[in-house]
């Protein structure tokens, strides 16, 4: 798949999520998502409103996570999470789902947890998307099947692939074309392991709308 530099980079989320972070490299993130167009940088909850202010006039918005990394918070807390962040000037919320529900078959618990959050994002206003990570190479083709019609029942706006901490891995191909082939009216977020320009550009031509990495930079330029 051909794409230019920008094209690329209209696609990605400039993504930092790593515990130690600090807020100097929060403004080092920001710096390079301006420079290079990204989409969005993806930060923490406390790195939000810096963010925000670091990317002010750019073309760039800010996201963030709910129930992070691992899905198994109260809704409450997740909703509130995605609150928080939305209020401190976030556009994109990315939330990890109910991982054990799906397993265990309880997709309405599941659709439901998706819902609360979905309906926080979308109250915020126009152009507020939410975004829902199933971690895929924990699930069965079947149980990511079922976590895609909880997103599309739920009104989220994209599903995600991995959240980039699980031992079991990231984005490969077959699940991001596995997501695209049971939610297709949905964004296809690809993220987890997506390190160079070739891996990107198989995870687009997979159908991914929006590709997660902390190497954009190096993605972009080829490196």
């Amino acid at each position: 798949m051909a794409l230019t530099d920008q094209e690329l980079a209209r696609l990605i989320d400039h993504t930092l999520l790593k515990a130690e972070a600090t807020a100097a490299q929060i403004d080092r993130l920001c710096a390079e998502a301006r420079q290079y167009n990204f989409y969005a940088v993806c930060v923490n909850p406390v790195h939000v409103a810096g963010a925000v202010r670091a990317l002010s006039g750019s073309r760039t918005v800010a996201a963030s996570v709910a129930g992070f990394p691992l899905g198994a918070s109260q809704r409450g807390s997740k909703m509130d999470e995605a609150r928080r962040a939305l209020d401190d000037g976030a556009r994109e919320i990315d939330m990890v789902l109910d991982i054990g529900g799906l397993i265990e078959g309880r997709a309405p618990r599941v659709t439901d947890d998706i819902r609360a959050v979905a309906e926080v994002v979308h109250r915020a206003g126009p152009g507020h998307m939410l975004k829902v990570i199933l971690e895929t190479a924990v699930l069965s083709p079947e149980q990511n099947a079922a976590g895609c019609r909880c997103c599309v029942q739920a009104g989220a706006d994209f599903v995600k692939t991995s959240t980039g901490f699980h031992p079991a891995g990231g984005a490969t191909v077959e699940a991001v074309r596995l997501l695209r082939k049971h939610a297709p009216q949905l964004g296809v977020k690809a993220a987890g392991g997506i390190r160079d320009r070739s891996t990107a550009l198989a995870m687009v031509e997979a159908g991914a709308t929006r590709l997660g990495t902390s190497a954009s930079v190096a993605v972009v330029k080829g490196d």
